[in-house]
Order: structure tokens, then C-alpha cells, then sequence
């Protein structure tokens, strides 16, 4: 049997380097892809390699197709399409791989190493941290070495010859990159529409609550949003930070209301407001978060009936707005007939046992404030539990929360007080957002997690208005006071970001939180209305004065990396070979014979020869060793030695 041999555009050691590059790239995404994706391109790229070492003939074309359509139809059955942002990226890898084992011209590493550029923008789509930008910056850096490798491979040269030239392109394109970064007029929202299910990842509160959807969400330790206030950070049982408030309910779950013709309640601010800066976390859903309760924001937002801040999108990238809140308040002065019946709303025959115990409060308490006060302390009497870890409640979740396993996370109290309280006429309705928040002196700014994520309970008292009252406190007091991390018993698996504490290791984790809120907030949050603030303090209002400021940085840009690049060619050291030359040229200039100008380096070697016809030989051996390191493709130490030892040699005459 005869193997028929394949002759490859590149040597084996810079296919390996290519495929280690490529590696580099894809390596991120096999957090996002299907396990047997990631195996098929490892596969793919140790048999590209194993042919190329064996000089084997590649697969052939009907191989090929047949392993496109097999690779595309796991793809589907993977995803259930093979549109949208996680199959395509996972499709964009397959055949990225498959490109390896048809990768037989210089064009086809072209379009390999094309699809790795390509590659690394994707990553962006999933994560914009300044460790995932930095790892991009090195791979970008890796296959430009492998392109200029790549486009030298008759040289013979290895990439790391290349590195430094690579380094160098890169590093003259950061100037342009950053003008065009600053000046360039940003386009309100993302460029081009992403698919819906680019989205879906995204952690952070919802629009429904049902038992254990906090608690899930409090196991994550992900940054919810930033704050940095004007004066002192307000005390820790006040760090209330509002979001979706939640007032319908079937039974189990509880959602927010539809929308409303009612305006927001009036505030009433019964202490001096706090102002301060949010940078929120993008979370897919129009919410703001603010401190309870918000009297006013410098964005494009409203409050509803509820006195919920949204905007008109949702939040789906890293924004920067002012706010200014009161702590102290009273919100609302009435309630409509209509607003009350909502409030005060359950379904028909649900909880019953939770119903008869509210009837029996009403008989004893007449009145609404002691009536909420008893229901309050029944979670300070009764032997409740505060749990990150409840017990799953497939039943009627509020009797057998109550009066069965009685153990529970935030949601769970906030939500039987909830019903408890519509039981007995009083309107109620469940607010989440966080509680909480830790000081990071590193950067004066006060960090809000998931793990902080909180329900609590509003209810309504006439004359009063909406009264914010926390079940949860009752039950574990040092949820307020302490966060989630004191509230727990040491055994509990609580999140890293939960603890406070002055170690080592909390001390590097705050100094790194602080490196990324800056690169959050220059870079990642650089917003259209951040953009027109700095034309604005730069007077440069109008498009044509941007236009003229784009054109005149780019000039000076170019004209100082013009100037870098002259004056590092004239302090740049003479070749070694054309060193020897010149030193050749000087000594025979000195014995009576100039070269001209325009005299090549045999022309010159001729006339020398006729000269001194007895050194001919050892002049035109001079000659050609010269011509051969300058100008050809071969050379090393062993000839410009060779050629050191022939001019020292040569014997002249005058």
C-alpha cells in the first residue's frame, strides 16, 4: 500500500505554534460549549498535527462534508437551532476546527488565523473584564506573531523571532485605538441587535419571586452594582436598595402588577437626602436600583404606582446614573378603593390555616400598627429558622412554611407576612432589591452583591402611607445588622464576597474590585451621555468641531509614530555583514580605489580584481559571501565569521 505524502505550506514547528495559538483562542469558550464540541476541536487539531509530522495525505472532501453535517446536526440537537449567540459561537469553533484539516495552502493559514481574530471578539459578547481583556490582548498578540511567521515561512524562521515585531504593530495601534475610543461619536445602545438569547445568562433579581428564588440568587457572588456617595455612607440597617416590587399573587408565586394610570405616590422626606452614584451591573431586566426610597435620578427613568424606577430598555450593559434618596419618609397619603382590594388580595381557598391565624390577630387587635407589631414578633416567638438552605415546599408553601418546617429564607417571611397581613385587611405587597453593601476603602465606594439580594414587606397604614417592615429581622437581627455571612452559622456554605473581614486575602480581593470599578467605570460604562459630557468640557460641541478633533489627533498620532520609527531606524546598529562591507570599502579607499555611489557590490569587485589581479580570487570570494548574507536567503554566524577571516586575510599592494 502507498501512502501518498502531502507537502505542507508550513513547517511542523510553526504548525505547532498555529495550533497552540488557536488553542489560546478557543480555550475561553469551552466554559460556553457542549463537552464533545471541545473534544472534536482538540481532536481535530492532534490529527491535523499527527498527518502533518506523518506527511500523510489529509482528509479528503466527502470526509469532510460528511463531518460538517455531522458536527452542524449535534450542534442543533445541542441547542435546538443553530442561530443565536451561544449555538453560533459553538458553530463558528466547529468550523474553525474543521478549516485545520483542509489547511493545505499559505491562503488557507490566512483564513485560519483570520477566523482566530474573529474568534477572539466573541469573548467580549460573554465577558468584559479587564482579566478577560488582557488575555485577549496576549492572544491577539500570539497570532499576529504567527500571521508575520507565517508570511516569512520561506525564511525558515520560528515565531518567537517574530514576537518582538508583533509587539511593536500592536503597540503602535493602542494611539489610534484610543482616539477613536474617546472621540469617535458612540451610538446610543449596542451597534448591531444581538439575539435574545444572549441575555439569558444574566445574573440578578427577577420579576416574579417564589420560594427559593432568593435564595438562589444569594449564592452568587457577583457585584449587583456599585455606589459612591457624596458624604458618609449611610448605617448598614439602612442600605435598603429598592428594585422590583411584586404584588400579585396566585398562591405561590408573586409578580409585579401590570401596568397602572396612577401616578407615583408622593414622598415625603422627613430627613436631609443623601446623593450618590450608581454603577449597576447589566441584569436584562428596565428596574434601577436605588436606596429606599428615591426621590429623583439624572437619567431617562420613572417610578410607577409602586414607586418603582424603570426605563424604558432594559439593562443589558453597564450604566452610570446620580441619584438622591431620603431614608427617613413617608410615601403616599392615600389609597384608592381599587389600590386597596389589589393589596389586599389572595386567591380563593388558598392557605387556609395561614387565613384563620390572621382572623384570630384581627379579633385580638383592632388596631392596624399593633395588629402588624403582633404578627412581627409571632416570627420572634415561634422557633423559626434562617436558612440560605430551606427545605423544598411542595405544597401550600405558606401553611407549610408556617406551621411545618418553619425555616426559611428571606423570601419565605416576606412573603407569609405578606399573606398574613392581606389576611387581616391590611394592604401589603413584597419589595426585593439587596440589603446591605461593604465600604471598599480602596476605592471609597460602596460594593453590593448578589449574595445581598433581600425581600422585605410594605405595608399600608393610614395617615402613615406605605411602611417598609422587615419579617426577616425578626427572625435573624444580624441579617441586618452583620449580612448574610453573620446571620449563617459558620457550617453554612455562604459566598467568599459575603464575609467582611481585614485578611490578607480580603484586603487583594478589595484592591482588585477597585482595578475593575475604574475599568468599569472609564471604559465599559464610556456611554453616549459620559461621551457628550467630555466634548462638552472640551468645547467640542458640534460634529464638525469632533470631525476636526478626530482628524487633527490621528495626524499628530501617526506624525509621532512616524518620527518614533525614524529616529529608532537611524540609531538602529549597522548590520553585521554590511558592517564587515563598509570596513572592506574603507581599505581599499586607503591603498587608492573608491567605489562610486551607484557601484554594486560585484561591479565594485571587478574593478578591485583588475586592480590586484593577484588577490582576484580572494576579492570575488569576498564578493559573493557578502552578497549572500545581505541579499540572500541563507546566512549565520559561521559565514560573517567566514567573511571576517577573508578580509583580514586579503593582502594588498599599493
Amino acid at each position: 500500500m502507498t501512502i501518498r505524502r502531502h507537502r505542507e505550506c508550513v513547517s511542523n514547528q510553526t504548525l505547532a505554534w498555529l495550533l497552540g495559538g488557536l488553542g489560546l483562542v478557543m480555550a475561553p469558550h469551552a466554559l460556553h460549549v457542549p463537552l464533545w464540541l471541545t473534544a472534536t476541536v482538540i481532536a481535530c487539531g492532534c490529527l491535523r498535527y499527527v498527518l502533518s509530522r506523518r506527511g500523510e495525505r489529509l482528509p479528503g472532501r466527502t470526509i469532510r462534508l460528511l463531518g460538517v453535517i455531522a458536527g452542524t446536526s449535534a450542534i442543533y440537537l445541542s441547542y435546538g437551532t443553530i442561530l443565536g449567540l451561544d449555538a453560533g459561537v459553538a458553530l463558528l469553533c466547529l468550523m474553525a476546527s474543521f478549516k485545520l484539516l483542509e489547511m493545505r495552502t499559505r491562503r488557507d493559514v490566512l483564513v485560519a488565523l483570520l477566523l482566530g481574530y474573529f474568534l477572539i471578539a466573541t469573548h467580549l459578547i460573554y465577558a468584559q473584564t479587564l482579566l478577560t481583556v488582557v488575555y485577549l490582548l496576549v492572544t491577539v498578540w500570539a497570532l499576529t506573531t504567527l500571521l508575520i511567521t507565517t508570511q516569512k515561512a520561506d525564511d525558515g524562521s520560528r515565531p518567537l523571532a517574530h514576537t518582538r515585531l508583533a509587539a511593536t504593530m500592536l503597540a503602535q495601534a493602542l494611539p489610534i485605538m484610543v482616539i477613536l475610543f474617546v472621540l469617535f461619536p458612540r451610538v446610543p445602545g449596542p451597534l448591531w441587535s444581538m439575539p435574545d438569547d444572549a441575555y439569558v445568562a444574566m445574573t440578578g433579581l427577577s420579576d416574579e419571586m417564589s420560594p427559593g428564588s432568593i435564595s438562589e440568587i444569594s449564592q452568587s457572588d457577583e457585584v449587583a452594582l456599585r455606589a459612591e456617595f457624596a458624604g458618609d455612607p449611610p448605617p448598614r440597617p439602612q442600605r435598603y436598595w429598592r428594585g422590583p416590587v411584586l404584588s400579585d399573587y396566585d398562591g405561590r408565586t408573586w409578580a409585579q402588577a401590570g401596568s397602572s394610570a396612577a401616578g407615583p405616590p408622593e414622598v415625603l422626606a422627613l430627613t436631609n437626602a443623601t446623593d450618590y452614584t450608581i454603577t449597576l451591573e447589566p441584569h436584562n431586566k428596565p428596574w434601577l436600583l436605588t436606596l429606599d426610597i428615591a426621590t429623583g435620578v439624572d437619567r431617562a427613568a420613572r417610578f410607577d404606582a409602586a414607586h418603582q424606577l424603570e426605563q424604558e430598555n432594559p439593562v443589558r450593559e453597564r450604566i452610570r446614573y446620580q441619584a438622591r434618596s431620603v431614608l427617613q419618609y413617608q410615601l403616599g397619603e392615600t389609597l384608592s378603593g381599587a389600590a386597596r382590594n389589589h393589596y389586599t388580595q389572595l386567591p380563593d381557598d388558598a392557605h387556609p390555616r395561614s387565613r384563620e391565624l390572621a382572623r384570630t390577630w384581627r379579633q385580638e387587635q383592632t388596631d392596624d400598627a399593633e395588629l402588624i407589631e403582633h404578627g412581627l414578633g409571632h416570627f420572634r416567638r415561634e422557633p423559626f429558622t434562617y436558612t440560605l438552605q430551606p427545605p423544598r415546599l411542595d405544597g401550600d408553601s405558606i401553611d407549610e412554611f408556617l406551621f411545618g418546617t418553619r425555616s426559611g429564607f428571606c423570601e419565605h417571611f416576606a412573603a407569609a407576612f405578606t399573606v398574613l397581613m392581606r389576611a387581616a385587611g391590611i394592604p401589603a405587597r413584597v419589595v426585593t432589591g439587596y440589603l446591605g453593601g461593604r465600604m471598599n476603602p480602596a476605592g471609597d465606594y460602596m460594593i453590593v452583591r448578589q449574595s445581598d439580594a433581600h425581600a422585605w414587606v410594605e405595608v399600608w397604614l393610614e395617615g402613615d402611607g406605605w411602611r417598609r417592615v422587615d419579617p426577616t429581622g425578626y427572625v435573624a437581627p444580624d441579617r441586618i445588622e452583620q449580612g448574610l455571612a453573620g446571620a449563617l452559622p459558620q457550617e453554612a456554605l455562604v459566598p467568599r464576597g459575603a464575609f467582611e473581614g481585614n485578611g490578607l486575602r480580603q484586603h487583594l480581593s478589595l484592591r482588585w474590585d477597585a482595578i475593575n470599578a475604574y475599568w468599569n467605570r472609564w471604559v465599559l460604562a464610556y456611554s453616549p451621555a459620559l461621551q457628550q459630557h467630555l466634548m462638552d468640557r472640551l468645547n467640542l460641541g458640534s460634529w464638525q468641531r469632533v470631525a476636526l478633533a478626530i482628524a487633527a489627533s490621528m495626524a499628530l498620532a501617526l506624525a509621532g509614530l512616524a518620527t518614533l520609527i525614524l529616529r529608532r531606524s537611524r540609531q538602529r546598529p549597522m548590520d553585521p555583514a554590511a558592517a564587515a562591507w563598509q570596513r572592506f570599502c574603507s581599505r581599499l579607499a586607503r591603498h587608492g580605489l573608491h567605489r562610486r555611489p551607484d557601484e554594486g557590490p560585484r561591479d565594485f569587485a571587478r574593478r578591485a580584481a583588475a586592480r590586484w589581479p593577484t588577490q582576484a580570487d580572494a576579492i570575488d570570494a569576498i564578493a559573493q559571501r557578502y552578497g549572500a548574507l545581505r541579499y540572500g536567503r541563507r546566512g549565520g554566524k559561521q559565514e560573517l565569521r567566514a567573511l571576517h577571516l577573508a578580509i583580514r586575510r586579503l593582502r594588498l599592494n599599493s
